[in-house]
């Protein structure tokens, strides 16, 4: 699972050193793409094919469905770190999420987010307040 918050900074290439702890999972390949908020969603190769298999069940019909697709899929890269551990974002994605240099990178479970330091600050005060009251609507009886 992939659990925490770091912050690295971002070399003068783009490139962003993975996370010691984030390396083992997404050592064979990645695929980054736009996420939601004005992050990047880092997936190990097996989820990104779990995600896009659910997402392509759904008719071409259905305007919604083709809609996140190609927002999902056109910008995104498939990379593989290097011996250092480090992957090079793609000038596209690095303006879509705002980063030039301070990054938050997350483990959200089953991805890794990257975020600008400072909207990832902005963002976890922004839902501080609403925190709590989520896990007592979306998790009833578990007792936190």
């Amino acid at each position: 699972m992939l659990l925490g918050t770091y912050t690295p900074k971002l070399d003068e290439k783009g490139r962003l050193i993975l996370p010691a702890k984030f390396r083992g999972r997404l050592a064979s390949g990645l695929v980054m793409t736009r996420g939601q908020e004005r992050c990047l969603f880092l997936l190990p190769m097996d989820q990104f094919q779990r995600m896009y298999e659910q997402i392509s069940q759904a008719p071409v019909t259905n305007r919604q469905a083709r809609d996140y697709l190609r927002m999902f899929l056109s910008g995104a890269s498939d990379e593989v770190p290097d011996k250092q551990g480090r992957i090079g974002i793609p000038a596209p994605l690095r303006e879509y999420a705002g980063l030039e240099r301070d990054v938050a990178v997350i483990g959200v479970g089953t991805r890794v987010e990257v975020w600008d330091a400072d909207a990832w600050t902005t963002y976890q005060q922004e839902k501080e307040s609403d925190y709590a009251e989520t896990a007592e609507e979306m998790f009833p009886g578990i007792g936190f």
